[in-house]
């Protein structure tokens, strides 16, 4: 390719995609394909023979959310790629709450525009909802386990609720996100006959029953000891590389960013703010 191609292409931003694409630049399109790019924000990676086509799994553009007449988000922007990792900070109130639900499509938004795994949230419509949050993998930090039954049937319970029917793919769904979790051993205890991070180790695995393509982690750890913190850590950013998931991983554990060289954004007065 030539030179000035890449410096043409390159530093632009991507948008609004849930998988990679491969584009064969051809010389003499190569202004239609340039302007197509331009205006979809697309960030290209060059390897030998092909070019990439990296697409955020978040697109996040001036949004505003309010509560009742009072602002909660003003003017944020933030992008998410697939597989990229992401620590979110932020103090009681400062919004980092209402954009994780944002996100989630559990709010109205006010103005702006947001992107989720392909889904343009102001145009979503309600029955698409379950759609999307098949992509999204949440990971909360008071579990929301069901405690009437084991861990197998928490498993169960999400994958009928979504969908699946044939009870071969279900047992054999169930036993590969436990198996990743390290809980496989476990799958017939109750949620109390686990500790807090068995626990939370049952709740990442119920995160990836759909394959997600973001998991969103809500302060994950804010109940565990700081040890048991570090392995769910861990064990979040290794299942996300094994499923090619992006993470936006929400934490007041600043010693968790200390063992895991990663984007960090924080929300201070609604805004986004880089760290």
């Amino acid at each position: 390719m030539h030179a000035s191609y890449l410096l043409a292409l390159d530093s632009r931003l991507i948008e609004n995609a849930t998988k990679f694409l491969f584009l064969r630049i051809i010389p003499n399109r190569f202004i239609i394909i340039a302007k197509w790019l331009c205006k979809a924000n697309v960030k290209i990676i060059f390897v030998e023979g092909q070019t990439e086509v990296k697409v955020p799994v978040v697109q996040i553009e001036n949004l505003w959310v309010n509560y009742g007449e009072e602002p909660i988000l003003t003017g944020v922007d933030l992008s998410i790629l697939p597989g990229e990792f992401i620590f979110l900070l932020g103090k009681t109130g400062s919004g980092k709450s209402t954009l994780i639900k944002t996100i989630y499509a559990g709010l109205d938004i006010a103005d702006g525009r947001v992107v989720v795994a392909g889904y343009d949230l102001r145009k979503l419509k309600f029955r698409d909802k379950p759609k999307l949050r098949r992509k999204i993998g949440m990971v909360f930090q008071d579990f929301k386990l069901l405690y009437d039954r084991n861990i197998y049937d928490n498993m169960a319970f999400v994958l009928r609720a979504t969908g699946w029917k044939k009870r071969k793919l279900i047992n054999e769904r169930i036993l590969d996100v436990l198996n990743t979790v390290g809980l496989a051993d476990k799958m017939d205890r109750l949620p109390s006959q686990l500790s807090g991070g068995e626990q939370q180790k049952a709740v990442v695995a119920r995160a990836l029953l759909n394959q997600p393509e973001l998991i969103i982690a809500d302060e994950p750890t804010g109940n565990l000891d700081p040890e048991t913190s570090l392995e769910i850590l861990s064990l979040i950013k290794d299942v996300a590389e094994k499923y090619h998931a992006a993470v936006l991983f929400a934490t007041h554990d600043l010693a968790l960013l200390e063992r895991l060289a990663a984007k960090t954004v924080r929300c201070v007065g609604g805004k986004i703010v880089a760290v």
